[in-house]
């Protein structure tokens, strides 16, 4: 998940174990038994995050049955099955898998708030690694395919940009809890994958506030737009990482993945690329070091992903470029 992220997929509080539920009627969702006949559909987790959503979305438009998993309300209509569920009792996440018994789980939801997960490590630990953990053993148990999704953030950002054989050294609560969360995911569920994506936005209706978008706001508004110069990422349009997220489902492939935007950039020259392409003046670009801002945890620098792999096993057109991640976002937001 995007590491700058504010808000949580899966934020930890207080609830019953009741499995609130919606949408239309459909018996692939009724509760089964160990032993039941074959396995069917997708549950995607974190349905209401920026990559969830998309996952969803896709999914669902694609003819798939669907069971999506939030954190409150549902966002969608009611043509979408959707429970709410607190991955803060991880055991509920369990139950559900070993009920519904998907043919695949897309395990989006994570703690992304980087400073939240410093600040509460515990809440951290039962999102990002409990959570994972009961996945992981509910597909272990009904022979569910997982595919886990993690962050560019389990590098120390010394030496990117990176490819999947490079070693994690991860800095900081979030980073090293999303880095144990995908060893407890490769060591529990047979056959799993992990898709790491990397400082996604979205141009879609109702998605949460990005720093594109918000870099886009002001931009068109003729204000500054402070920027770091020194942190190098893998920008990625949340629709993109679901195509590639969903595609890695699809596929037998275990093991880790990048699942990120094909370019590296600076934030800098990110913010400059969109600029250009909206006619704004790219001066009101203010390159900013990040140690300036003081900020609680620690963010790598040079983090940037590499996407060799992901390419040849989908495609060297599944990854989009920079260009051509921004203009899909720019055509998101005029629909």
């Amino acid at each position: 998940m995007s590491a700058e992220s504010k808000t949580l997929s899966a934020e930890p509080k207080t609830s019953s174990t009741a499995l609130p539920s919606s949408g239309p009627a459909g018996s692939w969702l009724e509760p089964t038994t160990k032993g039941a006949p074959a396995l069917e559909g997708f549950l995607v987790t974190g349905a209401n995050g920026l990559v969830g959503s998309r996952v969803v979305a896709q999914l669902r438009q694609a003819g798939e049955k669907v069971l999506a998993v939030g954190r409150g309300e549902t966002r969608f209509d009611q043509a979408i099955h959707y429970r709410s569920l607190d991955l803060a009792q991880p055991a509920q996440l369990r139950a559900l898998i070993e009920s519904v018994r998907p043919r695949t789980l897309i395990h989006c939801a994570a703690m992304t708030d980087v400073d939240g997960c410093e600040a509460d490590p515990v809440a951290a630990w039962l999102v990002n690694v409990r959570a994972v953990e009961a996945a992981a053993l509910g597909c272990r148990s009904t022979g569910t395919r997982l595919v886990a999704l993690s962050t560019d953030y389990v590098f120390d950002g010394l030496a990117g940009p990176y490819d999947e054989e490079a070693a994690p050294n991860p800095r900081g609560a979030y980073a090293v809890t999303k880095r144990i969360g995908e060893e407890t995911a490769l060591l529990l569920a047979p056959g799993c994958a992990i898709a790491r994506v990397a400082v996604v936005y979205s141009g879609r209706p109702g998605a949460k506030r990005t720093f594109a978008l918000a870099a886009l706001e002001s931009l068109r508004r003729g204000e500054k737009v402070k920027a770091f110069q020194d942190q190098v990422v893998s920008p990625t349009l949340a629709d993109n990482a679901a195509e590639m997220v969903i595609g890695l489902a699809r596929s037998t492939a275990a093991g880790v993945f990048h699942c990120a935007g094909a370019t590296c950039v600076s934030r800098v020259e990110f913010c400059r690329v969109l600029a250009r392409k909206v006619g704004a003046d790219e001066a009101l670009v203010v390159p900013v070091s990040l140690a300036e801002l003081r900020l609680p945890a620690p963010r790598p620098l040079r983090c940037a992903l590499r996407v060799e792999k992901i390419q040849r096993l989908l495609g060297a057109s599944m990854p989009l470029s920079l260009e051509q991640g921004l203009d899909r976002f720019l055509a998101e937001l005029s629909a």
